[in-house]
């Protein structure tokens, strides 16, 4: 029986190109990218290859990417990492305040000082804005730093699955250190305005002198949709490989240049003694190779030990030119994008671009074909985040009167591969706080499906699904009691 994997956001398949690029780091070119000998200085120059070829699909600096083991390791860094350092940073502000304090209080008995740590910050450490549908990896960190005495906000958000940016800046205090808000939900697709939040919170800096970071988590996003780090005014953000067709345990966190974050993990002086750890060359060199691929670009395999450097500079700059020539974040339903400034003696940029356009657009078709049938044929059947400004892969869907679990199990007997939320929390016996935070009933929750498609999946391919569904669901309605027809 024919397999359908629909759970592309959980993980995808390792591309034969990224296995390729992989291969001579796993076998023959095997060297500690820290040595300072030949095989040692081979694997370092890949390293610093993909990290050229990384920082160009989002408009960055090599200097500023700092490779990880994954999204959660990178969720974690930037939101403890810039807790702490805010957290200093506020220490010594209540500390210059106490001192001036004390200086006027010695002048003037007559003058009535409040304490600088109230007037500074309603907590000893400072505080935090998130969103209440962020994935776990946030959320999970954010409560594991209230332990530790910061606040945190959660936000909600509307019946689609938006954050509202004023509601971001009516949450600021003057001890706000940090704002974290993905770029797109992992489990119901929603796309959320991030550059609009990181335009604001530049021109309240501007306008008050206020520094708030801010960290997006675009683990489901990156190279799914365009995304530039100057255009998102973003000073952190994670991503991980194996959403996009390249190897699992491999990340990255982006650092704004002037950002001061400590290091996460200690221990030797990697990556630029920010992140100790033996580097992971074939993971790195795979997540480059599959990068390339997932912008639209098809330059040449990152070089190995018997390539020229030549090629690899080659590669980076075909890639930068492609992916992070002022792009803008499209409507994956239009499938177009902002067009990239012509750049002289790069005739093939347009193409570049076009062939990222025309796999969004193809990945929306197949998306939306799969949607409205699923509206269509099947009753009781509701869409779950925003109908149209979604990621390209997602579809989310409740279905009323039934079990999810039940049907994930029947479907993996169709060879059906879905989920019912999160990858990350399927051991969970609770509804997706995510579904409950836009509104839909708890009872309603359960019934919760998500299919996300890859670049593979076909018309034909979502069809064949939505057969083989339609009579498991017509099952499962005929034996709930809560079932109209039933009565």
């Amino acid at each position: 029986m024919k397999d359908y994997y629909m759970d592309h956001a959980a993980t995808t398949p390792l591309s034969k190109d990224a296995l390729e690029a992989m291969m001579p780091y796993l076998t023959t070119d095997y060297g500690n990218a820290s040595t300072v000998y030949t095989y040692g200085q081979r694997a370092k120059a890949a390293v610093e290859r993909s990290r050229r070829t990384i920082a160009a699909t989002i408009g960055a600096k090599p200097s500023e990417i700092y490779f990880t083991s994954g999204g959660t390791e990178s969720d974690n860094w930037a939101l403890i990492g810039a807790a702490e350092a805010g957290r200093e940073q506020l220490h010594q502000i209540i500390k210059t305040h106490a001192d001036r304090a004390l200086i006027s209080s010695a002048m003037s008995s007559t003058v009535e000082t409040s304490s600088p740590q109230t007037v500074i910050s309603k907590s000893p450490c400072g505080h935090i804005i998130t969103d209440q549908i962020d994935h776990h990896a946030i959320l999970n960190t954010c409560a594991y730093l209230e332990k530790r005495g910061f606040d945190v906000t959660y936000l909600p958000v509307d019946r689609e699955g938006h954050v509202d940016p004023d509601a971001v800046m009516a949450a600021i205090r003057p001890d706000t250190l940090l704002v974290s808000i993905m770029v797109a939900n992992n489990e119901i697709g929603t796309i959320e305005p991030i550059a609009e939040i990181g335009a604001r919170l530049q021109k309240h800096a501007e306008e008050t002198g206020q520094r708030i970071l801010f960290h997006t988590d675009a683990v489901q996003a990156y190279a799914h949709i365009p995304l530039d780090v100057d255009e998102l005014r973003v000073d952190l953000m994670s991503a991980s490989s194996h959403k996009l067709n390249g190897p699992k345990g491999i990340g990255f966190l982006y650092v704004r240049r002037g950002v001061k974050l400590p290091s996460f993990l200690h221990g030797g002086e990697q990556e630029r003694g920010r992140r100790a750890g033996t580097e992971n060359v074939a993971g790195i060199v795979g997540f480059a190779r599959a990068a390339e691929l997932a912008c639209g670009t098809d330059p040449q395999p990152i070089a190995s030990i018997s390539d020229a450097d030549t090629a690899a500079t080659s590669t980076a700059r075909a890639t930068e030119l492609a992916c992070s020539t002022n792009l803008q974040p499209m409507s994956p339903s239009s499938g177009t994008g902002t067009a990239v400034p012509s750049t002289a003696g790069a005739p093939s940029v347009e193409s570049y671009l076009d062939r990222m356009a025309q796999r969004i657009a193809q990945e929306s078709a197949v998306r939306d074909h799969l949607i409205q049938r699923l509206l269509d044929e099947i009753p009781y059947t509701s869409l779950n985040g925003d109908p149209t400004h979604r990621l390209p892969n997602n579809v989310n869907v409740c279905f009323k009167y039934i079990e999810g679990e039940t049907l994930l199990l029947l479907l993996n007997e169709k060879h059906i591969y879905a989920s019912a939320g999160s990858a990350c929390a399927s051991g969970s016996l609770e509804p997706s706080h995510v579904l409950r935070a836009i509104g839909v009933a708890h009872e309603d929750a359960y019934g919760s499906l998500r299919l996300t498609i890859g670049p593979e999946t076909t018309i034909a391919d979502v069809d064949e699904v939505v057969d083989l569904m339609k009579p498991i669901i017509a099952q499962l309605r005929e034996q709930s009691p809560l079932y109209p027809s039933s009565k």
